[in-house]
């Protein structure tokens, strides 16, 4: 089916414009005709045309076409892109040259033939919504380049300075990168400020949760597939590492992937090239790999269940994201980010939070980390009636299995030993090196003690 448009014809004849009208009607989307080519600059601006039908001659003695280019020129200079379709009862090779060279798409003669009439106004609609279809990925191209903003990464801690720090100092590589951070600390953020401050930063950045994906669909859903290539494969479709290519993929939660996957990964990341499913040639891609879990990689190459070489291949940089508790005062700055956001969005006014309000969110281990404040504080904001938070907004659930704090009546060093180490691990987020650091010993002193105590 031919594609509709909106035209604009141009013609001192009546008849001819009746005429016209009459022909295209049921073939176009609208049409708006004129005898007088001084409101041609009306009609672009309040028709906004597809295309412009255009007479050459408005004298009816003159034969020479010289008005038609006068107004050809006149709409060039409005819309150096504008299609416009010369009509001429006075045609010759020699007219019809000059007419391209001067900035027409094309030449009607009159009088026309029906299905060549229609043909070429069917091309030129085509023709112009293609522009325009150009012209609005170019404008975001554009926005995109010039967009100044950045992902919002709050957090004035040292851990979180460091991990800043380090964002910037990646700036200028290409280098694969592997997030490590509990679930809610904000890695999907980090990885798009990784691709913000790269050399790839206007390019695509493409997202896969494969903690989401069924592993019957990965394949698919990575590298694509062909028409007919399965029973609902009605029309090729790109996978997500074809549509990366030239910019950054982002692989969240990769200590999901199975075996088998992983196997596939690698080939495509080494031979950098994939293949559709139900294809034959393969299609070469570029991408910057991010990857983020927070499963223990390391632990799992050592159970069997994740590739060396995989790891290898994805981890040149590891970057650490600390959970919310270990982060201090930036509970607070988080909590106040919220309180904006969710004033804003509830029209609400509430001013920010009593110094208990604080105390009890500094006090929380917070097991959800970012995304778990913000939740607590977009209900706050919601049901609150004051002015100003107050500890009883923040219903804060217990947290099951928390180990009590130590207090001074008990003495037995085997179960100060233990409580300590879980609360190390809890607190790391089963990181061993990092609950072997906060513990003040070596991580294999660390897997001794417990396997001494069994945990």
């Amino acid at each position: 089916m031919e594609e509709k448009g909106k035209i604009l014809i141009i013609d001192d004849n009546e008849d001819v414009l009746f005429a016209l009208n009459l022909l295209l009607e049921p073939y176009m989307e609208k049409i708006k005709v004129t005898t007088q080519p001084t409101r041609i600059k009306h009609f672009m601006e309040t028709f906004q045309p597809d295309v412009i039908l255009l007479d050459m001659n408005f004298c009816r003695d003159a034969i020479s076409g010289q008005e038609g280019f006068d107004y050809l020129e006149e709409i060039l200079s409005i819309d150096p892109k504008a299609i416009v379709i010369f009509m001429t009862a006075y045609s010759d090779t020699e007219k019809a040259v000059r007419a391209i060279k001067a900035g027409a798409t094309d030449f009607i003669s009159k009088p026309w033939e029906k299905e060549k009439l229609l043909a070429t106004l069917f091309s030129a609609v085509k023709l112009s919504k293609s522009r325009k279809e150009v012209d609005r990925l170019q404008e975001q191209v554009t926005a995109l380049r010039n967009d100044a903003s950045l992902p919002e990464l709050i957090g004035e801690s040292p851990a979180m300075r460091k991990v800043k720090d380090t964002i910037f100092r990646l700036s200028d590589t290409d280098a694969n990168i592997l997030i490590l951070g509990e679930n809610g600390t904000g890695k999907d953020l980090v990885a798009r400020m990784l691709k913000h401050f790269s050399p790839r930063a206007t390019e695509a950045f493409v997202t896969i949760d494969l903690g989401s994906i069924p592993e019957q669909l990965f394949e698919s859903e990575l590298f694509g597939y062909e028409k007919g290539a399965f029973t609902d494969a009605h029309k090729s479709k790109p996978g997500r590492m074809e549509m990366a290519s030239g910019g950054t993929l982002f692989l969240d939660e990769i200590g999901n992937l199975s075996l088998p996957m992983q196997a596939k990964l690698l080939t495509a990341l080494e031979k950098r090239q994939i293949v559709r499913l139900g294809a034959v040639e393969p299609v070469h891609i570029d991408v910057r790999l991010i990857c983020a879990t927070n499963a223990q990689l390391l632990d799992k190459v050592h159970e069997g269940s994740f590739r060396q070489d995989l790891l290898y291949r994805i981890n040149t940089i590891e970057l650490h994201i600390p959970p919310l508790r270990e982060r201090g005062e930036d509970i607070i700055l988080l909590a106040q980010h919220f309180l904006d956001t969710y004033n804003r969005k509830y029209h609400k006014s509430i001013t920010g939070l009593n110094r208990e309000a604080r105390n009890k969110l500094l006090k929380y281990a917070w097991p959800g980390n970012v995304r778990e404040l913000q939740h607590i504080l977009e209900r706050a904001v919601i049901l609150s009636e004051n002015h100003i938070l107050r500890p009883e907004d923040f219903l804060l659930p217990k947290q099951k299995g928390q180990a009590r704090d130590f207090d001074d009546e008990e003495l037995n060093l085997e179960k100060l030993e233990r409580r300590a180490i879980e609360r190390a691990l809890r607190q790391s987020g089963g990181n061993y090196s990092l609950a072997a650091e906060m513990l003040g010993i070596t991580r294999f002193a660390l897997y001794r003690k417990i396997d001494k105590l069994n945990l």
